[in-house]
């Protein structure tokens, strides 16, 4: 694990890029729609490259322990999160509170916290990153989507596996099990686009933090919600893991992951389905900024 200086150095650059993000969307460089575009290049091109290049390692006995273990983990954070968002929002105001469940569920873990993974663990923090967001990007899109609609039928199981995340997870679990050689062209390009990652995440992360309403800065609802999402989930968490004597790898890296802000999708399922999208996207940026503070924090106690 890196020192505190790596740590502070590799929190400095992702606050740059995000700040290099900021001024791009405010001289609109990258106009409303680039956001949209930016958010599918990183989600179905370059976040499933990184996951895929990440299990071009070894399998040994304790990284399938670990991997095991996260995943079932990950699943129980999953759940516990939708019946928070069930029972913890109850006094909110009522156009605010399916925002701030489907957020509970929904962090965003993919675009921010893999980059963050790999920047603190390497390649095997990407790995048990890859994992650890199955159960989450399951639950995004069938619990989780059912706070803004009953419709959520129609999302199939289907749909569900043929996610680029999740089938670049499924395809590297084939070649990591079975050791299926890669061509070091493909390997090499692979490796080249999924190196983007870190930068293109944290610029898109900065046109959402632009378009922030300052008013909804200090919302009651917003503060409320920070606090939920980035220190009481992260630290029942870390209880959890310390009384169940879980592999200090295992809890750092879900501790960090579970320290994340709101998913970007929050704001875009908020407008498709007429929920509070201005409070929704304050949601996401709040949490954002607040999130280079909260994981410098964590990262503090925890390495």
């Amino acid at each position: 694990m890196p020192d505190m200086e790596a740590q502070v150095l590799l929190v400095g650059k992702l606050f740059l890029l995000m700040g290099i993000g900021v001024i791009l969307r405010k001289r609109n460089i990258i106009p409303e729609q680039g956001k949209a575009l930016l958010t599918d290049l990183v989600i179905n091109v370059i976040l499933p490259c990184s996951i895929l290049t990440s299990f071009f390692v070894e399998m040994t006995g304790q990284r399938l322990r670990q991997t095991v273990v996260i995943f079932f983990l990950s699943v129980g954070i999953q759940l516990f999160s939708y019946l928070w968002g069930l029972v913890g929002y109850r006094w909110c105001a009522p156009e605010h509170k399916t925002v701030m469940q489907y957020a509970t569920v929904c962090s965003n873990s993919g675009i921010l916290g893999t980059p963050i993974a790999e920047g603190i663990f390497g390649a095997e923090g990407t790995l048990l990153a890859a994992v650890f967001l199955i159960p989450l990007r399951v639950v995004m899109w069938t619990l989780g989507l059912s706070f803004f609609t009953t419709k959520s039928g129609k999302f199939s199981l289907k749909k569900i596996l043929t996610h680029p995340c999740i089938a670049a997870v499924l395809v590297g679990i084939v070649l990591l099990a079975a050791k299926i050689p890669v061509p070091s062209l493909l390997k090499d390009t692979l490796t080249t686009v999924g190196s983007c990652n870190t930068a293109i995440s944290m610029l898109l992360v900065g046109s959402i933090v632009a378009d922030m309403s300052p008013e909804l800065l200090v919302h009651r609802d917003t503060l409320y919600f920070c606090a939920v999402r980035l220190l009481i989930l992260p630290l029942l968490v870390w209880m959890v893991c310390v009384g169940l004597d879980i592999d200090p790898l295992v809890r750092n890296l879900s501790v960090i992951l579970t320290a994340m802000p709101a998913g970007a999708t929050t704001s875009i399922l908020a407008l498709k389905y007429q929920g509070d999208a201005p409070f929704a996207s304050a949601c996401t940026a709040v949490t954002t900024v607040l999130s280079l503070a909260a994981v410098p924090l964590w990262c503090a106690i925890l390495l």
